[in-house]
Order: C-alpha cells, then sequence, then structure tokens
C-alpha cells in the first residue's frame, strides 16, 4: 500500500509538470514568416520570401530579399520596346514588362518567356490590354515591380550626348535610351563567365557576391550609373576599393581590386559626384591583405558587385541583398565608353561627355 501511495503521487506529480510544460509553450507561441536575407534561397523559401511583410507588428515593411535572373535577350527585348514607344501615346516601361514576365514565372524566365514577352508588348502597344488589367490579381507583381525598379531603375532615361561632326566640331543631341555603360571601357578586352556565389576563403568562408571581369592592369574602369562616392579607400577585403550610390539610395556600386599605386582618378574623393560612363578607376589585383597598397590577388580583374537598399538597416551587417550581375554585364555590353589617355596625367577620360538630368537634379536638391 505505501509502494502504491508513492507511485500515485508520482504519477500526479508528472502530470502537473507536463501541464505547466505545455502552458508555458502555448504563451510563447508566435505566428512568423520565414525571412532570409541575402541573394541566394532554398525553392521552399521563395514564395514566403516575396512578401514585403516580414517580421512583428510594429516592424518596418520592405523587401528584404531579391534574386535575379532576367537573360540578358530578355532584358534587350524589353528595352527596345521602351525605346521604340518613346513619345508614343501608349509608352511601354520596360520594367513592367520584365515584372510582368517574372510575376508569372515566379521570378524565372524559362523557354519561351522571350515570345511571350513579344506578344504581351505588341498587345499593350495596339491598346488591347492595359498594364493594370494583366496584372489585375496577380499577387506578386507588385513585389517584382519593386525589386525590379530597384535593380534597373537608373539605366534607361533622357539624356544629352556629346557628338563630333566631320568638320570637328561638337554637338549636343538630346537622347532617350541607355544611360548605363558597361564598367569596363571600349577597346579593352575581358573575359568573364558568372561566378557568383562561388566560395572564397580570405578572412572567413563566403559566398563570391559579385561579379568579376578579368583583364589588363591599368584598363579604365567606368561609373555604370550616375551616382556619388559613399567609399573610397582601402578595404582588407576588395583593396583599393569604390563605393558609388545611386541618386535614389536603391543601388550601391561596388568596385574593387583597383590598381596599386594608381587606383583611381585623381579627381575623386568621398562625396564625388560622378556621371555614368566616367572613368573611375584603373583594373589591378590589390587586397586580401591588412596591409594597404598589397597585390594579393592572383589574377588581374575587376569585381564589380551590385547592393539593393530598401531600408538603410541592410547596407551592412547580415541583412544585405547581393544580386548576381552576370546577365547584367552581357545587357549593358551594348554601351561601352570611348575613353583617351592623357599623356602628361596619365588619367584615361571619356571622349564624349554626357549630361545627366539626374545628376542636375541632385545637385540643385
Amino acid at each position: 500500500m505505501k509502494r502504491l501511495k508513492y507511485l500515485k503521487a508520482a504519477i500526479l506529480a508528472e502530470c502537473v509538470l507536463l501541464a505547466l510544460v505545455s502552458l508555458l509553450l502555448y504563451g510563447e507561441k508566435k505566428e512568423t514568416l520565414p525571412v532570409l536575407s541575402g541573394a541566394v534561397a532554398r525553392d521552399d523559401e521563395e514564395e514566403a520570401e516575396k512578401k514585403e511583410s516580414h517580421g512583428s507588428e510594429g516592424e518596418k515593411e520592405y523587401i528584404k530579399w531579391v534574386e535575379f535572373h532576367a537573360p540578358a535577350e530578355i532584358m534587350t527585348a524589353a528595352y527596345r520596346f521602351d525605346v521604340e514607344t518613346y513619345g508614343e501615346k501608349i509608352h511601354l516601361d520596360w520594367i513592367d514588362l520584365l515584372a510582368y514576365v517574372a510575376a508569372k514565372h515566379g521570378g524565372k524566365f524559362p523557354s519561351g518567356t522571350g515570345k511571350e514577352l513579344e506578344e504581351t508588348a505588341e498587345k499593350l502597344r495596339a491598346g488591347e490590354v492595359t498594364m493594370e488589367e494583366l496584372t489585375d490579381g496577380m499577387e506578386y507583381f507588385s513585389y517584382y515591380r519593386k525589386a525590379y525598379d530597384a535593380i534597373l531603375g537608373g539605366f534607361v532615361g533622357e539624356y544629352k550626348i556629346q557628338k563630333r561632326q566631320e568638320d570637328g566640331t561638337v554637338t549636343w543631341e538630346n537622347c532617350y535610351g541607355l544611360k548605363a555603360f558597361s564598367p569596363v571601357a571600349k577597346g579593352f578586352y575581358y573575359e568573364d563567365y558568372d561566378d557568383f556565389g562561388v566560395s572564397r576563403s580570405f578572412g572567413y568562408s563566403r559566398p563570391h557576391l559579385g561579379h568579376d571581369m578579368m583583364g589588363q592592369i591599368g584598363t579604365p574602369i567606368i561609373a555604370i550609373e550616375s551616382g556619388y562616392i559613399e567609399a573610397l579607400g582601402w578595404n582588407r577585403y576588395g583593396g583599393w576599393r569604390i563605393g558609388i550610390r545611386s541618386f535614389d539610395r536603391k543601388r550601391y556600386y561596388y568596385y574593387a581590386h583597383l590598381r596599386q599605386n594608381f587606383p583611381y582618378n585623381k579627381e575623386l574623393k568621398e562625396g564625388s559626384v560622378v556621371t555614368a560612363g566616367d572613368v573611375i578607376g584603373y583594373m589591378g589585383h590589390t587586397g586580401y591583405s591588412d596591409t594597404e597598397n598589397v597585390n594579393n590577388i592572383k589574377v588581374v580583374h575587376l569585381h564589380w558587385g551590385l547592393q539593393l537598399i530598401f531600408d538603410e538597416s541592410q547596407k551592412e551587417g547580415n541583412n544585405e541583398i547581393w544580386i548576381d550581375c552576370y546577365e547584367l554585364t552581357k545587357f549593358l555590353y551594348q554601351n561601352r565608353c570611348e575613353t583617351m589617355k592623357n599623356e602628361e596625367t596619365k588619367e584615361w577620360h571619356r571622349i564624349c561627355d554626357m549630361k545627366d538630368p539626374s545628376v542636375d537634379k541632385f545637385m540643385k536638391n
């Protein structure tokens, strides 16, 4: 009887303990949306990550994850429709077209999407349907529109460019089109491949969050988009590097491993404003060293990266968003800036100047 009494007491105590644990677990349970910061995600998380509302109530709402898979040929097709319809009653926005196709296919661009984009553009151009009608009820169009605008928003627009006439005079021509440039000057050879996400080990193990373009020492490096210099100097990973922020603050361009002893255009400093197409520096292989001005990179190349910033908390830390720039580099190849060397200063400069309205607007404000 005594043994049975002890057994009953033990069972009662265990039941009380289980009840307390269950109560604690229930009280702490929260419904959360999985959030993955950075540029690479698993397929089973992709749809959840497209939601713009992240985190608990009261937290800022902004995009925290982006992947970019648009092929260069698809971007080129959308861009041409944009330029061809400029000034027409129905002007097709190339970012709208890309976002629409991306939303239909979950951010992918499978075989046949080029024809699909072309057919959609022709219907829009003919007035048979509007983009609002096409995207009505399309759950993720808004997400892709904002994400792609963050990537491509400064690439196309109005600008003025110098034109040299046969008699040697220079005139200014009003243009609409691609006002972003390849990061390597025209006439300079380079090699590249899609190396985004490849492992890096210096300092710590990490993925390669940029795009490498292999070439010769001293190759002029070009500002892809107009903006202001946010970083200039030595970094133990990137060596001599330049960081340029777009005027809308959504894009941060990172140019690294610049030339030893002569990395930059001498006129540049932090805060300087640059116009797309300007020569900002020179290719080299500095970096991977805590000591400044050291060539510890084996292969001469430009590393350029594109970081997206929807909130300033994403600028540095675990929430950074870097995208694969390989297809962007192929797309920008069609617009390479021609340069010439000043033998006295040893500097390279663009031959034809450009006036970008976004520069004037930024300077006035």
